[in-house]
């Protein structure tokens, strides 16, 4: 195995990004690659074919994990105050529980992804959204919808799916938040590999929007699969 350094870098940002000589995307938005090893590790434990469903569903939660760390950086509303340590008083910050963190994944495969989420953030409400994609047109279609009537102003809707490929189940999830009031700043989507189509509608129709992603990847087949991808994650993750 080579070994690579390690680098300063927190991430990397992609905009606008070229994938090899396959296609060049010019985006309004934002695509963050982190660079960080264990990312890189998790990415890879996906990718192989002979990973077994159980450890392949533990390393989703971990790439989620990882990339919804990444994604709160800059997104949550804390509150400042002085308190007693046992040496003496103390400035402290904390999340603010009043405004928790707004979880979205798109069944099936994005259950695995967020599976950590609790763990990370102090305060989350989760809201199940379910679309399907027709594999003959590869159009999707709502087949649950959890959403709440209107989500709390200014609050960070972190919205999951793990494959972003033709890109149709991610926009019509933010349709969704759209229709609610929820604004494009307010919205991180987390993907395990992102590609070229998915990133250009998002692109065109939501100017602004940040995505954090393990991996890019350069090819979008017949199918509506990203190659190489890492296969289908709803069914590698639940063994079915």
């Amino acid at each position: 195995m080579e070994n690579k350094p390690i680098s300063d870098n927190r991430m990397l940002v992609s905009l606008p990004f070229l994938f090899a000589v396959h296609c060049t995307v010019t985006v309004t938005i934002t695509v963050f690659v982190p660079p960080h090893p264990l990312i890189k590790h998790w990415v890879s434990v996906l990718r192989n074919e002979e990973t077994p469903s159980p450890i392949f569903k533990s390393a989703m939660a971990e790439l989620g994990r990882l990339l919804m760390y990444e994604a709160s950086r800059d997104c949550l509303p804390t509150i400042s105050g002085k308190i007693q340590s046992p040496m003496g008083v103390a400035s402290v910050e904390f999340i603010d529980p009043r405004q928790p963190v707004a979880i979205v994944p798109i069944l099936r495969a994005g259950l695995a992804l967020v599976e950590h989420a609790s763990s990370i953030f102090p305060a989350t409400s989760t809201y199940h959204l379910g679309i399907g994609r027709n594999e003959e047109t590869l159009q999707p279609h709502t087949y649950l919808n959890k959403l709440p009537v209107k989500f709390p102003d200014g609050s960070p809707v972190f919205v999951v799916d793990p494959m972003l490929a033709t890109g149709g189940t991610i926009v019509a999830a933010i349709d969704l938040l759209k229709e609610r009031g929820v604004d494009n700043k307010q919205i991180k989507v987390i993907a395990a590999v992102a590609a070229p189509p998915a990133l250009q509608k998002l692109s065109k129709k939501f100017p602004g929007l940040h995505v954090y992603a393990g991996a890019l990847d350069p090819i979008v087949n017949e199918k509506g699969i990203i190659i190489p991808g890492l296969g289908d994650a709803g069914d590698r993750s639940f063994a079915t």
